[in-house]
């Protein structure tokens, strides 16, 4: 196991590299904000004011065969707000230092210009399936906007990435930390915990995606609030550790050795490899996941739903993740044992952030661990979604039945594995997944830019103006 470890490491410390994925990754994310003219700053008050405006809990507008626009946000941010908000962030802040918090927030401002080109895509080129679902994504404006056998061949892989990534690997993660923090939290076995997550998924994926739009919508925004307002408590309580915290980022992004007494080892490499793959992991920018559930939304034009993948992000990266951040950073409960190694890490190191202030150690692991069970089984539920509309249009209907005993198998076995490799299969299947969909909107990015010109301009939206053919 250990040997195969350091295989699946090996291979992420290439993809995950300065020279390839980072680059590729940042440099859309700079390429669209150019092309779009810094898109994610003009329309950023007018994407909150349509968040704030279509705020529902009832579902409304949702249509018999999509998602209402705050549905789909909703169901996007169940998928976005994870474990990598917490243990992404924790073990980004081991392995990479502070300095990774840095590059973390660098790719999610860029990043939002590649969400917003992606679901514009994923709007225009959306269709109905067989049942009368509206649905689209990544694969679906891959095969049709590139179009010819390379659009086809670069559509499947796609496909069998995304149901790879976020269905099984993915999805073993969150559950993998689920189970760990409730063992920790409760001391209970690992595999009773695996075998409720399995029965639960099972219920919810068969109620179909409506179920999931149901519950997203109501549980996204009470837990978002809940996990905000304790941790904001916590850093308020801490708030002379504040402005250290924020100049230890800072310098660590670009002398990551000065910090912490060089305890991690990090390079400027290494924080940007932790930087951008766990903020990857986090916010979704440019992984082709988030299209699925934007795609799905009843809205009057593709930009109205694109501004709301803008704030997403935002959200994502720059408020929960950040919480996280902070309450690790201003309680200062990192330790390097005489090994170098940390005392603690991933969601152990989050839960002691949160035990040593007001909350107190009994109650701040509860609540940490109440906590990530709603952020990660409802990204389980965001990313099952997601990989049921791959099956789809790989395989049609008859695969969902396959696909649904699949995911619940790995989130049993992600219960028990243990977190290094977890987290080392994930990077390596979203690293693949997120090749081929950066070369599709890059090849598309003209009827981005083209699209957003004529929202400005105040053309009416007609999906046939933008399709080639």
């Amino acid at each position: 196991m250990e040997n195969f470890i350091k295989i699946v490491t090996d291979i992420n410390s290439f993809i995950w590299g300065p020279y390839f994925l980072i680059a590729l990754l940042c440099g859309t994310g700079v390429y669209f904000t150019i092309r779009l003219k810094f898109v994610q700053i003009l329309k950023f008050k007018l994407a909150g004011n349509r968040l704030l405006g279509d705020f529902s809990l009832h579902g409304k507008k949702a249509g018999k065969h999509g998602m209402s626009s705050f549905q789909a946000i909703s169901t996007a941010i169940a998928a976005q707000v994870g474990t990598g908000n917490l243990v992404g962030a924790s073990t980004a802040l081991i392995m990479g230092g502070p300095g990774a918090i840095f590059w973390m927030w660098l790719a999610a401002f860029f990043g939002m210009a590649t969400n917003f080109a992606e679901i514009c895509l994923a709007q225009i080129y959306r269709s109905k399936d067989k049942s009368g679902h509206i649905i689209g994504g990544p694969a679906f404006y891959i095969s049709r906007g590139i179009g010819g056998k390379f659009g086809k061949i670069l559509a499947v892989v796609f496909a069998i990435a995304i149901i790879l990534a976020l269905g099984c690997m993915g999805n073993m993660v969150q559950a993998n930390a689920i189970s760990d923090g409730f063992s920790k939290a409760f001391n209970i076995d690992k595999v009773y915990i695996g075998e409720i997550l399995a029965v639960v998924c099972a219920i919810i994926f068969i109620g179909g995606v409506r179920a999931i739009a149901r519950v997203a919508e109501k549980v996204v925004p009470l837990m978002a609030i809940l996990y905000i307002l304790v941790g904001f408590s916590i850093i308020c309580a801490n708030i002379s550790e504040l402005p250290g915290a924020i100049s230890l980022i800072f310098k660590a992004a670009f002398d990551p050795s000065a910090t912490w007494g060089g305890a991690t080892g990090a390079s400027i490499a290494m924080a940007m490899r932790y930087g951008v793959a766990r903020g990857l992991f986090s916010n979704e920018a440019g992984m082709g996941s988030t299209p699925h559930a934007h795609a799905a939304a009843n809205v009057a034009h593709p930009v109205d739903q694109a501004m709301l993948g803008i704030m997403s992000v935002f959200i994502d990266t720059f408020i929960v993740l950040n919480i996280t951040v902070f309450v690790i950073l201003t309680s200062g409960v990192v330790e390097f044992g005489a090994d170098g190694k940390a005392v603690f890490s991933g969601i152990a190191l989050v839960q002691e952030a949160f035990s040593s202030n007001f909350l107190g150690r009994e109650l701040g692991y509860s609540f940490v661990a109440i906590c990530l069970l709603f952020f990660a089984f409802t990204t389980i539920m965001g990313w099952y979604y997601f990989a049921e509309i791959n099956i789809r249009y790989l395989l049609g209907p008859k695969g969902v039945k396959f696909l649904q005993l699949l995911v619940i198998g790995f989130v049993f076995m992600g219960s028990l594995l243990k977190i290094d490799l977890v987290w080392e299969l994930a990077d390596l299947f979203n690293g693949l997944m997120v090749i081929p969909n950066l070369i599709a909107i890059l090849l598309l990015s003209g009827i981005v830019v083209r699209l957003l010109r004529d929202f400005d301009a105040g053309k009416a939206y007609n999906a046939s103006d933008y399709i080639k053919g």
